[in-house]
């Protein structure tokens, strides 16, 4: 297969196959219709790069263009990399999404923890969706101080919270798990385990020489919110400090780019994360490097909850860390999606019928439900999988 180069309209560069220039457009599109500042868009079709697209403005304060190896800060992108992390460790047989999570961290038994699953902390049914203990910005930053909390925690009595979506908690139980059977930290694991093998430029935790490529991540229209009183506990409990309106000085702070957040602290290319879940979709393997089997990547994207959630009335259905297609389609119209988005509009995942792996990455933060920027990009893109024929032969 062959690429060629251009530059569109309105700045937008990169690369497509043929017969996706249809991606080109939507892309071009968000910065005419949608208001996007900077961005990239990038798929594989069964282990082939078809899409690489790139433009706009990496840091509006300075200037600085996004470039082709500009690094984003995906928030809850992070969660499809460190639930892979989990993925390899049950099949190595060091952790079990149906054991007691206590097992291997035998602290988090404490105040009637001794009964929750490595699978229900996964699927956001583990109860606690956030730390009642004051935390200072430091202590945010520090997973394993987060995670000592948490084992200490009495989980929610309150019966909505068996199915709410742990934004920030959810990373500090993965990543203290990964933790205590491996010795590493999620960022150590992941860099060694898939982002060497694979050739990643995908980061948990990025090292100091590298921040001169990551964009200013920036605050769209009611993205940032009051910490107003509330008489709600459990909406209490879950306030999350990214989106106080002070948060974007954290965001774009070097702490917070250092910092291995497994749920929220990944920084990437699209290109990468696309490569990422390219593998996924064939099965775990890609271009002869296989990093997780075929029966892992099933075990992963297999429903272990659906629901509505009780704070937001939105559907939700998650495998063991990925997110599961509902009824908007978030991830595409193919209904064996599975991948995870981010805060503010990032999309990263797979296809496996179609064999197409897919991210998007944003620095504009908006608020909007649904967010028209990734969804035509995804249609647009399913269109050209659908008119194309299959780039090689199936397995």
């Amino acid at each position: 297969m062959t690429t060629e180069a251009f530059t569109a309209p309105g700045g937008v560069e990169g690369w497509t196959a043929p017969g996706f220039e249809s991606v080109t457009e939507a892309f071009a599109g968000n910065f005419e219709r949608c208001g996007e500042a900077g961005a990239a868009f990038a798929a594989y079709r069964d282990g082939e790069l078809v899409v690489d697209l790139w433009g706009g403005t990496a840091d509006p304060a300075t200037g600085r263009p996004w470039r082709a190896d500009t690094l984003q800060l995906v928030f809850s992108g992070a969660k499809g990399l460190t639930a892979a992390c989990v993925l390899l460790l049950v099949e190595r047989g060091l952790l079990d999404l149906e054991s007691a999570a206590a097992r291997y961290w035998p602290e988090f038994a404490a105040a009637g923890k001794d009964r929750i699953t490595v699978g229900e902390i996964l699927s956001h049914q583990a109860r606690l969706p956030g730390v009642q203990q004051p935390f200072s910005t430091a202590e945010l930053l520090d997973p394993e101080h987060m995670a000592r909390l948490l084992a200490a925690q009495t989980p929610s009595d309150d019966p909505r919270a068996g199915f709410v979506y742990h934004a920030l908690t959810w990373g500090w139980l993965t990543g203290e798990l990964v933790r205590r059977v491996d010795g590493r930290t999620v960022g150590a694991f992941f860099a060694e385990k898939f982002a060497g093998p694979l050739g990643l430029d995908v980061w948990l935790g990025l090292p100091d020489e590298e921040h001169g490529r990551a964009a200013t991540s920036l605050a769209g229209p009611g993205v940032l919110l009051p910490q107003d009183d509330d008489d709600d506990p459990l909406r209490v409990l879950v306030r999350n400090p990214l989106t106080t309106p002070d948060a974007p000085d954290l965001w774009n702070s070097a702490a917070f780019r250092r910092a291995q957040l497994p749920a929220v602290g990944a920084h990437v290319t699209a290109r990468s994360i696309a490569r990422f879940y390219a593998c996924l979709a064939r099965g775990g393997e890609l271009d002869g490097v296989r990093v997780l089997k075929e029966a892992t990547v099933e075990l992963g994207r297999r429903e272990l909850r659906r629901g509505t959630s009780p704070l937001w009335g939105s559907p939700m259905a998650y495998g063991a860390g990925y997110e599961l297609r509902t009824e908007p389609a978030l991830f595409g119209p193919p209904r064996d999606t599975f991948g995870h988005a981010g805060f503010g509009g990032s999309r990263h995942g797979a296809w496996p019928g179609e064999r197409v792996g897919f991210s998007y990455a944003m620095n504009l933060v908006r608020a909007e439900f649904p967010d028209r920027r990734p969804l035509d990009l995804l249609d647009a893109l399913h269109d050209a999988v659908r008119r194309r024929p299959t780039l090689s032969p199936a397995r």
